[in-house]
């Protein structure tokens, strides 16, 4: 199968046209999903129980190694690739070699957002049917859905594909600097993506991404007393906040643009006059042509200044691109609800403000679809969760999605 702009729609047509199976067929993929399912929840565990934010070479490479003797023991080639910019850890990408013709990529990240020592002051627990801990959802059960999926086709003895690659990052929450060469070559080397994101409340996947980008404000003022002679400052930090309120207002609800400054660093002594500050913006935008008009209008906007002999800076850095939603990703939606369908199931299909390193995988025109992992809520957050029950459900459409695409049309 070649996923060129010519093949879109005869790739589109043949996911449409695939029949579902029969029952006596589903019932084996189910069994060892469930079989799989205790140490799937122990191996979960191992991994929630390392902290692995991100630039935490130790704790991504002690994850990496877990997975990779997992993975080396289904029979995989296993390669680690350091990142390009020496951001710390080592990416994997595990490959499996069939005998049919289809070529899939799996990706999950096993860094997370959190600080050293967040393990130990929410260690994994599970409670009323849903498992915390820090990156449960986000991403650590991406990573047992794709290693448990890869056990279930062993187990099944089901190698129709010509390869299966699983690839897991190690610095996604930081836009996936380091390792973006990477995905968009894996990516292209494949005829389709399936992104290992959480999955959305109510039982859902992600259909399209918003695109993202940071943008930096730095103030340079002047240094003075702040009791004996304030007047001769310029206080950075006040230009700042300035700053900050007027360059909020480049956000469009309307359009579904965000921008929401997160970081605020100023001052460093309360009897001094501060002569610098600077802040970081997170923003989102469902087109790319939002980050030309936040660009542009970002450079025009900071001219405006409450304190004179300031030296305001501003650039926006982008990200992630848009993962927009189109006839491709629609086909293999369609895939996964009949899927789905096959457990008595109904699978939602929505969007996310968050981006991912899917957007990356679509941005080089490849057939891309996200949240496969198991159902999750409250990311980046000491709430975050995700649903125990929904790993053999998630199980099922994973393994069943890459049975089809792996054969050939």
């Amino acid at each position: 199968m070649r996923f060129g702009k010519l093949a879109a729609l005869g790739f589109a047509a043949w996911l449409l046209s695939t029949p579902a199976f029969a029952d006596e067929q589903v019932k084996p993929i189910l069994d060892s999903a469930e079989k799989l399912k205790p140490d799937a929840i122990k191996f979960w565990e191992q991994l929630v129980s390392i902290d692995s934010g991100t630039g935490d070479a130790q704790g991504i490479n002690a994850v990496g190694a877990i997975a990779a003797e997992e993975l080396k023991k289904l029979g995989a080639s296993v390669d680690l690739v350091p990142n390009e910019h020496a951001l710390a850890g080592d990416n994997i990408v595990a490959t499996f070699t069939g005998t049919g013709q289809g070529k899939i990529l799996l990706m999950a990240h096993m860094d997370t957002v959190f600080a050293k020592g967040s393990v130990a002051k929410r260690p994994f627990r599970i409670e009323g049917g849903r498992a915390y801990g820090p990156g449960v959802s986000d991403d650590k059960a991406g990573v047992v859905i794709g290693l448990t999926t890869l056990k279930i086709l062993k187990e099944l003895n089901f190698k129709d594909y010509a390869r299966v690659t699983l690839l897991l990052n190690t610095n996604e929450e930081t836009g996936s600097r380091g390792s973006r060469t990477l995905i968009e070559r894996l990516a292209k080397e494949h005829d389709v993506t399936l992104n290992l994101e959480g999955g959305r409340a109510g039982d859902g996947i992600t259909i399209w991404r918003k695109g993202s980008g940071t943008i930096k404000v730095e103030v340079k003022g002047r240094a003075s007393h702040a009791g004996a002679s304030p007047e001769l400052g310029r206080n950075a930090v006040m230009e700042l906040a300035h700053q900050v309120l007027q360059l909020s207002k480049l956000a469009d609800e309307t359009k579904g643009t965000t921008v929401n400054f997160t970081v605020v660093k100023g001052g460093d002594r309360k009897n001094v006059i501060p002569d610098y500050a600077e802040a970081d913006a997170d923003v989102r935008a469902v087109v790319s042509e939002e980050f030309d008009r936040v660009e542009h209008d970002l450079a025009a906007t900071i001219k405006n200044k409450l304190i004179a002999d300031t030296e305001v800076k501003a650039t926006l850095t982008r990200t992630f691109p848009v993962m927009p939603q189109n006839a491709q990703i629609d086909a293999l939606a369609t895939m996964a609800q009949r899927i789905y369908g096959e457990l008595g199931k109904t699978l939602a299909l929505g969007g996310s403000g968050g981006a991912a390193d899917s957007s990356l995988a679509a941005g080089v025109f490849k057939p891309t679809l996200d949240g496969l992992s198991m159902i999750g809520a409250n990311p980046h957050t000491d709430r975050e969760y995700a649903v125990v029950d929904s790993m053999v459900p998630r199980l099922y459409l994973l393994t069943r999605m890459v049975m089809e695409l792996g054969r050939k049309p």
